[in-house]
């Protein structure tokens, strides 16, 4: 069954660009103090210096794919599909490897 383009019904999977050169970053909702985004990498990771330093909550979950956050104090978490973290407002962390062969696609809720 299709959709009516005036269903607010979405699908994570929907819209999948084919050009993948840059990650994509997509606000799916939100207001002032919640937002929720999808994300989809494809071999990106974050800058190799510098840090994500929020001052919001980060909640993250990998719907599809592979990819592994590093945080300052040396630890390193594997998110496989289905796999999500909440990570505290401050703590200083960065994505340092997606899967450079499958998209990985992350919802993401900063609060």
């Amino acid at each position: 069954m299709q959709s009516d383009r005036n269903d607010p019904v979405r699908n994570i999977f929907d819209s999948i660009p084919q050009d993948l050169s840059a990650e994509v970053f997509e606000r799916l909702a939100g207001n002032s103090q919640v937002k929720i985004e999808r994300i989809i990498s494809l071999g990106h990771r974050s800058p190799e210096t510098g840090w994500y330093d929020q001052e919001q909550h980060e909640w993250v979950m990998v719907v599809k794919g592979e990819a592994v956050i590093s945080f300052d104090n040396g630890n390193d978490v594997r998110l496989r599909t289905g796999d999500y973290l909440d990570i505290p407002a401050r703590q200083k962390h960065k994505v340092s490897w997606t899967d450079p062969e499958n998209e990985t696609i992350w919802l993401a809720v900063f609060y």
